[in-house]
């Protein structure tokens, strides 16, 4: 159960997306997450036209999410998506697609955060790279916890 979709895309939303812990996605969190991409892209070094890049990338994201999750037609009144609206979003736009045929932005999402754990750049993302990642951002006290996921995404074939 732990591996099910629902709770896959409930930890991405509150753990990736909602920065701000606010309990729903803005455009205020996409903008932090830009940020948050070109000092990690950057090792530290702050270069304001990977800023401008990430913020093309993320406020890009934002709208496509928000023009896919505004099945209620007020989220752009609203200004925020919850994660249930997220879900759905997801669930229709990608869920039984290849890669390629995935909304430009959510690629260009993905891409961008495997950029941001790939550190060493070389195209893959090693047991160090992801104990990295984890550990800081996230509230953990045992590092065997992430070896353990890691081990176990390399050893799992297809999630249910």
């Amino acid at each position: 159960m732990a591996y099910c979709w629902d709770n896959r895309v409930a930890f991405v939303v509150k753990f990736m997306y909602d920065v701000d812990n606010n309990g729903y996605l803005d455009e205020r969190d996409f903008a932090c997450l830009a940020l948050r991409a070109t000092i990690i892209e950057g090792k530290g070094e702050f270069s304001n036209s990977k800023l401008q890049e990430n913020q093309h990338i993320m406020l890009s994201l934002w709208e496509e999410i928000t023009e896919l999750a505004d099945f209620n037609k007020e989220l752009l009144e609203q200004g925020k998506i919850t994660t249930e609206e997220f879900k759905q979003a997801v669930q229709q736009s990608c869920m039984g697609r290849r890669y390629e045929d995935f909304p430009q932005a959510m690629k260009m999402f993905i891409d961008s955060n495997f950029k941001m754990v790939d550190t060493n750049d070389d195209g893959v993302i090693d047991a160090d790279e992801y104990r990295f990642n984890c550990i800081t951002k996230y509230p953990l006290d045992d590092v065997d916890i992430v070896d353990e996921a890691f081990n176990n995404m390399l050893n799992v074939s297809e999630f249910s």
